[in-house]
């Protein structure tokens, strides 16, 4: 079992409001098709970020604070609008791949407390695998029990589902070659990241606008992975370069690995 998730900046412009790389998604479901005909039985959930989408217009509206007057509600509306275009987009791009996908947004499967999951329906995910099919999540938006709104980003999605389908890998795909220690200059790419690096603020920084943080944001999710479950293995790694994306999948050890302690 593996989660792959797609990021935001991988798959969309962030620097230009709704701006898919159709051209990079097209390439990225091509080698994601390929790594399932060369390992058949490989049970695959993918998500996605929101990128140039739904980050552009949860920022206008400020929903990852909540919601709570008419002019609030209908900005959820407006960044739910955005998230399921850019969904739409990838489903298209996997579908023309020949990939058997099927999206579960967490709009109407997710309900919120204090900006974190507390409620996932998690079920039809895990009948979707049994008979096959590849499950979509993505970055949306989520009734929330004290905000009234959230944005649930899709590593949170991840965090949910960990232990409820037990992935042996996480990989993260996006613009970087993984996490480095000289962010934005990009001149020491680290093999791993444990909990220490981060207690030392060595991790920053998110390409465009990003509402739900930067690699600091991701690493912090994935740490948390690690530690609950050290038997999984999460890497950061960058899906620009051709074939990386196939190669992860089929088992090549890329970019920078979370670790809960150092190696």
């Amino acid at each position: 079992m593996i989660f792959l998730k797609l990021g935001g900046s991988l798959i969309t412009d962030k620097t230009r409001a709704e701006t898919a790389r159709r051209e990079v998604l097209e390439r990225l479901a091509t080698e994601i098709a390929e790594a399932r005909r060369a390992r058949p039985a490989l049970r695959l959930l993918i998500g996605h970020g929101s990128g140039s989408f739904g980050h552009t217009a949860a920022a206008r509206h400020r929903t990852h604070e909540g919601a709570r007057t008419s002019e609030d509600w209908l900005g959820f509306v407006e960044v739910w609008q955005a998230a399921n275009r850019l969904n739409r987009i990838v489903v298209d791009a996997l579908r023309a791949a020949g990939l058997p996908v099927v999206s579960f947004p967490p709009s109407a499967s997710v309900v919120a407390r204090a900006g974190e999951i507390a409620a996932l329906a998690h079920e039809p995910i895990a009948r979707a695998l049994d008979h096959g099919l590849v499950p979509l999540v993505q970055g949306d938006v989520a009734f929330d029990e004290q905000r009234g709104a959230s944005i649930v980003s899709t590593e949170r999605v991840f965090t949910w589902l960990v232990p409820v389908l037990r992935p042996q890998r996480i990989l993260l795909a996006g613009i970087d070659a993984g996490v480095f220690a000289d962010f934005p200059r990009n001149r020491h790419l680290m093999p791993s990241v444990s909990q220490r690096m981060l207690g030392q603020d060595r991790l920053a920084g998110s390409h465009g606008v990003d509402v739900t943080g930067g690699m600091a944001d991701k690493v912090r999710s994935a740490l948390a992975w690690v530690r609950q479950h050290p038997e999984v293995e999460v890497r950061v790694f960058s899906g620009e370069e051709p074939g990386q994306v196939r190669q992860a999948l089929l088992g090549a050890a890329l970019g920078t690995r979370v670790v809960w302690v150092d190696e």
